[in-house]
């Protein structure tokens, strides 16, 4: 007789490792963030976010502590797929990239034409340029056997180039003034990260113990401390030591990818997810949605994605410069690129910095976001239900 606590252990299990968990437990935190913020809890809920503990305010520890964890996950993936992954050649990196730079170039343009003129808001301008990767394959997940393997491989590998540029986005057009002497000490730090790994330190402790001082360092540098776990990532050895056969399943890198695995899409992008898609109602005109800030975010992650991705991977495809993911008819390429208009945790992200002294300013992002990745999940899944079956000979003429 089968135990109940091994079946429900079981499931609990099978729930974790499906691709689709993910993207529920967020979209959950952030309904849950809405209803208390639109309830008698709202007062409580806004002061804890800005109660201090230690040097920083609950919110910053999230934003700037907790989001620099889910950087240094982004920035694994990076280095993994680039070195040794789905974009480690040239011809694998071709029509992601180009529909990267297609799905962030666009969604710019929109937003910048709807809110030209108004240099407070066009900050804002890089907030419909992000994906949310763990949102989006949660979606395409859900889907099943209607979505081909190919497309899938397409919009992990689009959304880590896409990673990458939002890192850069932030690091140049989204960083404080500058203290040299902080800029100097991370420099230094990063030069004996540098020096571990090439010297062969295989071990992951002086790594962390080291991220943590890098962590400090930038925090202070005026440079956007999350990016200290970018920076730290690149420098973790991909390549275990010549003792174990450069058996890179079990070198440092995988090994901090596999710990952190389970931690930021269940413990630390949840929390960033409450902590900030909280936004209260109360007060708020109709007309918001319309507004220049708010229809620029939502039309940028809609209009804008569809355009930029599918307009660019088209293009590329007869232009002969990249090929077709395989068993993929054109409405799969318009299905994935709606679904990068999910925009959740990193345009999330950039609003706040974007807009880091206006709560009314960041409403009204969080308000586009949340309009445009609805819109852009239910558009995205309903094309997808459209296309034909994987390898049916509707996709097969393409």
């Amino acid at each position: 007789m089968t135990n109940p606590s091994h079946r429900q252990k079981s499931l609990f299990r099978a729930f974790l490792d499906s691709e689709a968990s993910g993207g529920i437990v967020l979209m959950v935190a952030a309904a849950l963030a809405l209803v208390v913020a639109n309830s008698p809890l709202a007062p409580a809920y806004f002061a804890a976010l800005k109660a201090y503990v230690g040097p920083l305010s609950v919110s910053h520890w999230i934003n700037d502590a907790l989001m620099a964890v889910f950087f240094l996950l982004v920035g694994l993936e990076i280095k993994r797929e680039v070195l040794d992954g789905q974009l480690s050649t040239w011809p694998r990196r071709m029509l992601p990239g180009l529909a990267a730079a297609g799905g962030m170039a666009v969604p710019a343009l929109i937003y910048s034409a709807l809110n030209w003129g108004n240099p407070e808001t066009m900050r804002g301008w890089a907030i419909p340029t992000a994906t949310d990767i763990a949102f989006a394959l949660g979606v395409l997940s859900l889907l099943g056997s209607r979505v081909p393997a190919s497309m899938k491989v397409f919009l992990t590998a689009l959304a880590i180039i896409d990673d990458l540029g939002a890192v850069v986005i932030i690091a140049l057009f989204y960083t404080a003034d500058l203290q040299t002497i902080h800029l100097a000490g991370a420099a230094l730090v990063l030069a004996v990260l540098y020096g571990m790994n090439r010297f062969g330190v295989r071990s992951l402790a002086p790594f962390l113990v080291l991220g943590v001082v890098l962590w400090v360092l930038v925090l202070q540098s005026g440079v956007h401390a999350t990016l200290a776990g970018v920076a730290l990532a690149l420098t973790i050895p991909l390549k275990e030591s010549r003792a174990r056969h450069d058996d890179s399943h079990h070198s440092p890198l995988h090994r901090l990818e596999h710990s952190l695995h389970k931690v930021v899409p269940f413990v630390i992008i949840p929390i960033f997810g409450f902590a900030n898609a909280g936004v209260s109602f109360s007060g708020m005109a109709a007309g918001t949605l319309v507004e220049p800030l708010t229809l620029g975010v939502a039309a940028g992650l809609v209009i804008g994605k569809l355009v930029g991705v599918f307009g660019t991977s088209w293009i590329a495809v007869k232009l002969g410069v990249a090929d077709m993911p395989a068993n993929a008819a054109p409405m799969h390429l318009v299905g994935v690129s709606l679904l990068c208009g999910i925009g959740f945790t990193m345009s999330l992200f950039i609003g706040l910095l974007a807009f880091a002294d206006s709560v009314a300013l960041q409403d009204a992002v969080k308000v586009g976001i949340l309009a445009g990745s609805l819109a852009a999940a239910l558009l995205g899944s309903l094309v997808m239900m459209l296309a034909p079956r994987p390898g049916g000979p509707e996709a097969l003429r393409t």
